[in-house]
């Protein structure tokens, strides 16, 4: 197994996706913070890089809590994820 996974990043408030490598020896809210300041890098910081966000499954609407590491979890290559604002 790779070091590496390749997943769709879906992000509704920007109405965009991307394509990221993710590692998978780290845990959800380190990824979390990775997936955060590159989406604010690329975006020129139109997302709020201090609020809260979550990670679900497309597919399944599986919501991985910060915890988990991602090869403990059912994120493998070509998952599709949505990163959403807790804002409410």
């Amino acid at each position: 197994m790779t070091n590496k996974i390749l997943i769709k990043l879906i992000v509704p408030d920007m109405d965009a996706d991307f394509d990221v490598f993710v590692p998978v020896n780290e845990v959800v809210w380190k990824v979390k913070k990775m997936l955060l300041k590159c989406i604010g890098d690329i975006s020129n910081n139109s997302v709020n890089l201090n609020e809260e966000f979550i990670l679900i499954n497309k597919d399944n609407s599986r919501v991985y809590t910060n915890n988990e590491i991602v090869i403990d979890t059912d994120i493998r290559n070509a998952s599709e994820l949505l990163f959403i604002s807790k804002k409410g």
